[in-house]
């Protein structure tokens, strides 16, 4: 395949070239299992970074949702608040721990968990005697969401928020990292998160007793004995020391990375924001995105093409692309689950931008040519080139 054909990709991994230093340092001392030096200094490096008292790792993301909801004592028969617009691992651990889910909708300036939306579902939860446990308030597309505002509100009913950063590690909200807000926060380190350990996540928190808890849970919680004895169910969940070995060095490139995204998202903004039809997604005031993924919308009574249709055409050119999340209330598991939407007469913003958004290829390895060819491509098919 010619290179000039080659598959571009929506946001492939990015390697440092430090990362075998640490695995071989594994390697040398034998640190298999999963502690030891690049976990402890893993964690203190991620601390360190998101601004809070300390980070445990874990094998997931979804792990550390878990671990969060356990520490907070969901539990089976309780209410769960999520966002809807996320993947479903925001959602899923609520239900491993036996709660029902209560969907809230999005809001057009971050795309994220609507405070409208949110302050009436808390209302009625509260007539009922019903409040949920916890909120998992998630930062879409690596985009903080009203931070302010739905803390206020969480705060005022006093439910505690777990802060899904995912998908924004090194994104910031008036100078704070993002993840660094709720009670409890998430990172991912998938494989096409803005740094990966090729799996894994981390929970951050000012509470060193739910730091402490968590890392417990995370290893079997085993107590403190000469046998192995256990009083309460625990989960096997720690990073082992050699994905924490690549955590390291990627975290040391981590704004180097944010500030690539930032640059192709700058790039195709200039090229492509002009076309009647297409808008970029919003980027708050005193926020600054980490631009995981570059995101935008078609109008289809402009462009006359939905954006599966643009899908289809991108991958004929070797161009992968892809659609927005489909909104969890709209999934067949949670059909039964309740859905508050940012206004309560109108079109959910959710299902719009589930209907009408495109993902461009965003990878931080892009290069000028690849980046050239996503925008003539999408030129070509939405018929301004």
């Amino acid at each position: 395949m010619l290179e000039t054909n080659k598959r571009i990709l929506l946001s492939s991994p990015h390697m440092s070239g430090n990362e075998q230093k640490y695995i071989k340092e594994a390697f040398d001392t034998n640190w298999i299992a999963p502690l030891g030096p690049n976990v402890d200094q893993f964690e203190k490096d991620i601390a360190t970074y998101a601004g809070t008292k300390g980070a445990s790792v874990t094998s997931s993301g979804t792990a550390a949702i878990h671990l969060a909801l356990d520490i907070i004592g969901v539990k089976q028969g309780d209410i769960v608040f999520c966002s809807s617009f996320t993947f479903i691992a925001s959602a899923n651990p609520a239900l491993y721990l036996g709660a029902q889910v209560t969907f809230i909708d999005s809001e057009p300036e971050t795309w994220n968990m609507s405070p409208l939306a949110l302050e009436r579902a808390l209302h009625d939860a509260k007539k009922e005697n019903n409040l949920p446990k916890a909120i998992v308030v998630v930062n879409l597309y690596g985009q903080p969401s009203k931070m302010d505002e739905l803390l206020d509100i969480a705060n005022a009913y006093g439910v505690p928020i777990v802060e899904d950063a995912a998908e924004s590690l090194g994104a910031e909200y008036k100078n704070k990292k993002s993840g660094s807000f709720g009670k409890i926060g998430i990172y991912s380190f998938n494989g096409n998160k803005i740094i990966t350990t090729s799996g894994g996540g981390a929970l951050v928190s000012n509470d060193e007793n739910i730091l402490e808890k968590s890392r417990f849970l995370a290893t079997q919680a085993r107590d403190h004995a000469p046998h192995y004895q256990h009083s309460v169910v625990g989960y096997n969940y720690r990073m082992s020391n050699i994905v924490a070995g690549i955590g390291r060095a990627q975290l040391e490139v981590l704004d180097v990375r944010v500030n690539s995204r930032r640059a192709i998202f700058d790039t195709y903004y200039s090229e492509l924001s002009t076309i009647q039809g297409i808008d970029f997604m919003p980027e708050l005031k005193e926020t600054k995105s980490n631009r995981w993924l570059t995101t935008l919308t078609i109008n289809p009574d402009v462009i006359k093409l939905s954006p599966y249709e643009i899908m289809d055409k991108m991958n004929e050119v070797n161009i992968e692309t892809r659609a927005l999340w489909k909104p969890l209330h709209m999934q067949p598991l949670f059909k039964n689950s309740k859905f508050y939407k940012h206004q309560e007469n109108e079109e959910a913003i959710a299902d719009n931008l589930f209907t009408t958004g495109l993902c461009l290829p965003s990878g931080s390895n892009l290069k000028e040519n690849e980046i050239d060819r996503v925008i003539r491509g999408l030129k070509k098919i939405v018929g301004s080139e």
